[in-house]
């Protein structure tokens, strides 16, 4: 999953981001109401981390919300703020924010406002994610395979995720790119490929990765 954090403040932000991150997510950054604007325009998310006080407009992060919501965008957004009032939360949510949670905070406290945001993802009818005698469950950010629990690293789940709500189309190394590692990830060239390596050899047989020559990836569901 691929998240934006929207905050002006260049420490919180790099809290905020290494530890979203180290649990596996994708995760892009802004610090300001144009940058945000225009990481939206740009990518798609799967969340939204936003500061409601933000350099380059009056209004903020509420700007950068109730433009979102006019392009019909449904995607969650937790907003962040150092405004801890009634007034200043109803502003919030009336600009569309999906939760609120006020600084200072906890960083266990906001990965769990983030679960529950993604059950309640319209798209998510199902919270567990099945493939053949795989499940995975992204609440919990759990992998079994025929009931046995896997260990999976951070990018390891993150591109399993992503083909099993891609399972039977074709998923190219630039679009895993795109949605498994952020923006800015400049590291090793063949990290698709390394990173698809370690997950076959952990789901073990019969495989469900193929590679289709040219094009990327694809997740079939095995006989079992």
């Amino acid at each position: 999953m691929k998240f934006l954090v929207v905050e002006d403040e260049p420490k919180i932000a790099r809290i905020i981001t290494r530890s979203l991150a180290e649990a596996g997510y994708a995760v892009d950054s802004a610090g300001s109401v144009d940058s945000a604007l225009a990481a939206v325009d740009h990518s798609s998310y799967d969340l939204i981390v936003l500061d409601l006080l933000l350099p380059g407009h009056e209004d903020g992060g509420l700007e950068v919300c109730r433009r979102i919501r006019r392009l019909g965008s449904s995607v969650p957004i937790l907003m962040l703020t150092a405004i801890n009032s009634t007034r200043s939360k109803v502003k919030g949510l009336d600009a569309g924010a999906d939760d609120y949670l006020p600084k200072p905070f906890d960083l266990d406290e906001l990965h769990a406002r983030i679960r529950a945001l993604l059950r309640r993802v319209p798209k998510a009818d199902s919270p567990i994610l099945t493939t053949g005698d795989v499940r995975l469950d992204p609440a919990t950010r759990t992998v079994w395979r025929r009931d046995v629990i896997l260990r999976l690293r951070g990018k390891e789940f993150g591109v399993l995720e992503y083909l099993m709500r891609h399972q039977g189309r074709i998923i190219g190394q630039t679009e895993l790119l795109e949605h498994v590692w952020d923006t800015q990830y400049a590291g090793i060239s063949n990290v698709v490929e390394v990173t698809i390596r370690s997950l076959r050899s952990k789901l073990g047989q019969p495989m469900l990765i193929t590679t289709v020559k040219g094009q990327g990836y694809i997740l079939r569901q095995a006989d079992v």
